[in-house]
């Protein structure tokens, strides 16, 4: 028998599972493995190494390794005991404490934005993918795109050379009509761009001069957009139980592609000095006592856990109340970061094979971002035998790592409706995704037109910043000082049982100290070095800052909002009001009545009782 809470059930549950309206993973499997793939994203592989290589090498790891620790993983491990615990989103949850449901929304509001141009740079990777099946990779050579700037070798302009034992200065056709050489360190070059960058800018984006030059669409990224969108909203159409599958493939083969990447790399003349840049030939451990290395190794652990997004919350929301949560948030952090310093190996063995290759210092060939991605890598790519198949593999990979994080934003998206909207849920879960991807991919086509890349970057510049580290802040706050942190621990006690006083001194003291001053630290450092947006060397107009302050402005101002109408609709006094509004709702505690407890008695959901006429119980089948 299948004691169901609704006749019609949603594509999310089944009949195993024990909650038959929200429904569940259908292993532990697809969980771990739909977390690795949010966690892990495009910065593991194009951040993370630049990082390091910048930061002293070696001595890189001891910052990050402490920040994992410190901040990474207690606010990890709190977002997915959070959602497994209330079987709720990122906006439900905050039945918590009321007063801050803004938060959530907040967090809802910047994984769209993020969504948005997220699923962009899928289609850079789609395009550069299909760009991959020639005999020649377009951007090996300067064909009839390039301009006269565009060069496979840096060409000398001039340099010191010594003429009847003087030491003179001249051109460089005038040092070789005279059979002179240059002294070394006089030598100074054209300036020139390589085939892979002009292909990057004129071919791929036909990249405008500037934010305030829109352009046309670029049809073919058009088409790798909408692409994109058919591919995450085929995965996503019966929500966990379809994305659960396919994450065994898409979180699991880009560490084979990262292998062959790794092993091919290795074998390379110049490999060893390539990592011996990205870990350094003597670690500089003198840097640690520079902040900026401290900021970055906070920054990114912060960012590449996918912290204060809501995604984790969400899907964890879809785990058995007793799933051990603590364990999976170290597994999954860890991963993590070994993650990180596994693709370091592999980035760098083949940029110093391209600095070999070249005759440049590794320094020069170095970059992050879209530059490591669409520009310096490929490059590296082309000067590989069969260099189709080795771009073919990195765009993949590249593909694969954006999806993943894609399926788990979009899964945040649909989740929050499916709270608000049950029972809509249950009978247009299909449509609603299919809505949710027409509309982003159309807000997302001002990102593929020629100014689409100031675009991007812009809404990453700012959504991406500040508007995760205020959300990340109040929701430590929130629930440590507010609700109480005790009060929490004995909450996860509840799904993972009783620990020790000593287990619990670690998360504590990170908790209630430690990692709200290092939020705090982080968001004041990023506010003071703040610095107008720019892409390469164009600066953006004043109106495309502003625009920017507009959307984080948009993205956190729903917190007082929120915060304030809580408080006008309260009884009482103002005093009283704010009171209630700071303790948690009625129906907060576990979503099943079977695993409240003593403690969480008083929280019977009479109404939803009532409307299917029975008991709220946990189902089960016999």
């Amino acid at each position: 028998k299948d004691f169901s809470l609704s006749n019609e059930k949603d594509a999310h549950a089944s009949g195993s599972d024990e909650n038959l309206e929200r429904g569940n993973w259908s292993n532990k499997a697809d969980y771990l493995l739909s977390m690795v793939g949010y966690a892990v994203g495009l910065g593991n592989v194009w951040r993370f190494p630049y990082l390091t290589y910048q930061n002293g090498g070696g001595a890189f790891l001891i910052p990050y390794t402490l920040m994992l620790a410190l901040a990474g993983l207690p606010l990890f491990f709190m977002e997915c005991s959070l959602g497994q615990f209330a079987s709720l989103g990122p906006i439900s949850v905050w039945r918590i404490l009321p007063l801050f449901q803004g938060v959530g929304i907040t967090m809802v509001i910047i994984s769209t934005f993020v969504a948005i141009y997220y699923n962009v740079i899928i289609a850079y990777a789609l395009y550069y993918l299909f760009a991959s099946f020639q005999k020649v990779l377009p951007w090996s050579d300067c064909f009839s795109w390039a301009d006269e700037f565009c060069s496979k070798t840096r060409l000398v302009s001039d340099c010191n050379a010594t003429l009847d034992g003087e030491i003179i200065h001249a051109n460089y056709s005038f040092i070789t009509n005279n059979n002179l050489t240059c002294i070394n360190g006089t030598i100074n070059y054209k300036p020139v761009q390589f085939p892979s960058e002009q292909y990057w800018n004129k071919v791929a984006l036909q990249r405008s001069s500037g934010l305030g030059e829109t352009g046309n669409i670029v049809w073919y990224l058009a088409l790798c957009l909408l692409l994109s969108w058919i591919i995450v909203g085929a995965v996503l159409f019966k929500g966990i139980k379809s994305s659960g599958k396919v994450v065994y493939f898409t979180a699991l083969f880009p560490y084979v592609i990262l292998l062959i990447l790794l092993v091919r790399g290795a074998t390379l003349e110049g490999a060893l000095d390539g990592i011996e840049y990205y870990i350094g030939r003597q670690s500089n451990i003198t840097k640690l006592m520079e902040a900026e290395v401290w900021k970055d190794a906070a920054t990114q652990i912060f960012y590449s856990l996918s912290v204060a997004w809501g995604g984790l919350v969400a899907l964890s929301s879809y785990n058995k109340f007793h799933n051990n949560c603590y364990s999976d948030a170290i597994v999954v952090c860890v991963t993590n970061c070994v993650t990180s310093i596994f693709a370091g190996f592999a980035i760098f063995s083949v940029l110093g094979h391209m600095a070999f290759v070249s005759e440049r210092p590794v320094s020069e060939v170095v970059d992050s971002g879209f530059d490591l991605a669409f520009v310096a890598y490929p490059e590296a790519l082309s000067k590989l035998p069969v260099s189709p198949l080795w771009s073919f593999l990195f765009f993949f990979m590249l593909l694969l790592l954006g999806l993943d994080s894609q399926f788990a934003t979009i899964e945040t998206l649909t989740t929050t409706i499916q709270d608000i909207y049950p029972e809509v849920m249950k009978k247009l879960r299909i449509p609603l995704t299919l809505a949710v991807c027409i509309l982003l991919f159309c807000l997302g086509l001002t990102c593929v037109t020629q100014a689409g890349i100031y675009w991007v970057n812009l809404i990453d510049h700012f959504c991406a910043g500040w508007g995760i580290l205020i959300a990340a802040v109040l929701e430590i706050i929130g629930i440590i000082y507010i609700y109480g942190g005790n009060r929490f621990i004995k909450d996860i006690e509840m799904m993972i049982g009783k620990k020790s006083c000593l287990f619990w001194l670690w998360w504590r003291m990170c908790w209630f100290f430690i990692t709200p001053v290092l939020l705090m630290a982080i968001l004041i450092w990023s506010l003071v070095t703040f610095s107008p947006p720019s892409y390469g060397s164009v600066f953006y107009p004043a109106w495309g800052t502003a625009v920017g302050w507009c959307m984080i402005i948009f993205c956190v101002i729903w917190i007082p909002i929120i915060a304030i109408l809580k408080i006008v609709k309260a009884e009482g006094n103002i005093c009283q009001r704010i009171a209630s509004c700071c303790r948690p709702a009625a129906n907060w505690g576990p979503y099943l009545e079977c695993h409240r407890g003593e403690r969480y008695s008083h929280v019977i959901d009479t109404k939803k009782a009532k409307e299917h006429e029975i008991p709220t119980v946990c189902a089960f089948v016999y």
